[in-house]
């Protein structure tokens, strides 16, 4: 009996080191050889603003879906490696392209403009726990859209780094980005570019204050 209690526990304690050791921390976004999943833009919680019916009902249907397509299909405008400083990306939409399937069009117009602005940490966490990803390991990052203001120019969103073995959020911060361009769905698509462009420029800052 007590050889069996000494086992269980060993195996307890192997269990918990080992999955210390494999769990992933904002500061491994910064070594080399980490590599990280791009998983693509949650409109799950979106507000937009600024728009007919017909409009918020095209971007519920078609340009959400879009605009997580047209990133990886324009690589050398959306430069993923570049703006993470990886030599590459992997992707993987099957996550959020789920969760935006189920967005109604009804629920996400606005006339608040203090829904570009609502979000929190603890939102973010949220959001984040209500996935499931499967086995996917290591560091994934999702842009977690907050608000999109055809009135204002400017879209609203989360950039955050998650742990996808726990559903840990390493680091996630509020941008606020230009909007423009011909169409929807580039009109929207020209803020994360913008993101995009900030995170390569914030990479030396975030390594300075969490590398």
């Amino acid at each position: 009996m007590k050889h069996t209690f000494k086992s269980t526990l060993l195996l307890t304690v192997l269990s918990f080191c080992i999955g210390t050791l494999s769990a992933q921390t904002f500061q491994d976004y910064f070594k080399p050889e980490t590599n990280i999943t791009w998983l693509g833009i949650d409109f799950t919680d979106v507000k937009v603003l600024g728009h007919t019916d017909i409009e918020v009902e095209d971007l519920a249907t078609r340009y959400f879906e879009g605009i997580n397509e047209l990133v990886l299909a324009e690589p050398k405008k959306f430069d993923l490696a570049k703006a993470f400083h990886k030599a590459t990306v992997e992707s993987d939409l099957s996550f959020v392209k789920a969760k935006n399937k189920g967005i109604s069009d009804s629920k996400i117009k606005s006339a608040n403009d203090a829904d570009m602005a609502r979000f929190s940490k603890p939102t973010i966490d949220k959001m984040v726990k209500g996935y499931d990803f499967g086995n996917k390991k290591g560091i994934g990052v999702i842009f977690f859209m907050e608000g999109m203001s055809k009135t204002k120019e400017r879209s609203s969103m989360w950039v955050t780094f998650i742990d996808m073995s726990s559903k840990k959020v390493l680091y996630t911060e509020r941008m606020e980005e230009k909007v423009g361009g011909f169409g929807l769905r580039n009109y929207y698509a020209k803020s994360i570019y913008e993101a995009l462009d900030d995170i390569e420029k914030k990479y030396k800052d975030w390594k300075s204050s969490n590398g």
